[in-house]
């Protein structure tokens, strides 16, 4: 069951989005479109974080976004793709319209069965769909745990990622891959990036600053970034494969 308070809250956000969550790897995009091809949707866009990863792998890119916060972000940055306000349940476009859809870091957000039955509709037969998140790496300790402070419940696996799986109705499961890659990042955006997930954004301002505290002590007692104002992220992208039946 989808949260919706925690969904609705990225409805305001925009540029902090866009300024501090991680971007995806080139080579996350190259696997899910090889070859170019006529038409690829990113549905639940956000700010484009995807969507600039996909601008040259097809003629014609489209990103649908509920939030006009967010895109309003992605027009300015990307005024070549056409940018749609819709949602995964009601998507604006005729029936076969994509060749690809592609849904980074929000298909726990979607209600499920609706929203296949809408990507199936506007994906052309023999489409893809692919549904892409970024995680932390379980090798790194300290960022594992700054996860469990701002998600009480996170466990050894991201529990984002278990809204996927290998059937979804309509589509036939072809593989799930994963990409290890690291960002360089700095104290105050790593804490700024926190600022940005659901369970901050909905938070009053005494919780937030008491998150954001626990955080700090964690960033404080670990040697890899105890005293330094820039560390190495390690990320991981997971990215589950589905053709249209």
């Amino acid at each position: 069951m989808v949260d919706e308070v925690l969904a609705k809250s990225f409805e305001k956000t925009g540029a902090d989005y866009d300024r501090f969550r991680p971007g995806f790897p080139p080579a996350v995009a190259e696997h899910v479109i090889p070859t170019r091809i006529a038409t690829v949707l990113d549905l639940g866009a956000g700010t484009g974080k995807f969507t600039e990863q996909l601008v040259g792998r097809a003629d014609r890119v489209i990103a649908v976004e509920p939030s006009a916060a967010m895109l309003d972000v992605l027009r300015a940055k990307l005024p070549e793709v056409e940018a749609l306000e819709g949602s995964a349940e009601t998507i604006p476009l005729p029936d076969g319209a994509v060749d690809a859809v592609a849904v980074a870091q929000a298909f726990h957000w979607f209600d499920r069965e609706p929203a296949c039955a809408e990507i199936a509709r506007v994906l052309a037969p023999g489409g893809t769909l692919a549904l892409l998140w970024n995680h932390s790496d379980a090798a790194c300790a300290w960022d594992r745990a700054a996860h469990r402070i701002a998600h009480p419940a996170f466990g050894e696996s991201d529990g984002t990622t278990d809204s996927a799986a290998d059937e979804l109705p309509g589509f036939e499961f072809e593989a799930r891959e994963e990409f290890g890659w690291s960002e360089r990042i700095s104290r105050a955006d790593y804490l700024a990036r926190w600022g940005t997930v659901s369970t901050f954004l909905v938070a009053d301002d005494e919780t937030r600053a008491a998150l954001t505290a626990e955080i700090e002590r964690i960033l404080d007692g670990d040697p890899e970034t105890a005293g330094r104002a820039e560390f190495e992220l390690p990320l991981v992208t997971d990215v589950y494969l589905y053709r249209r039946a």
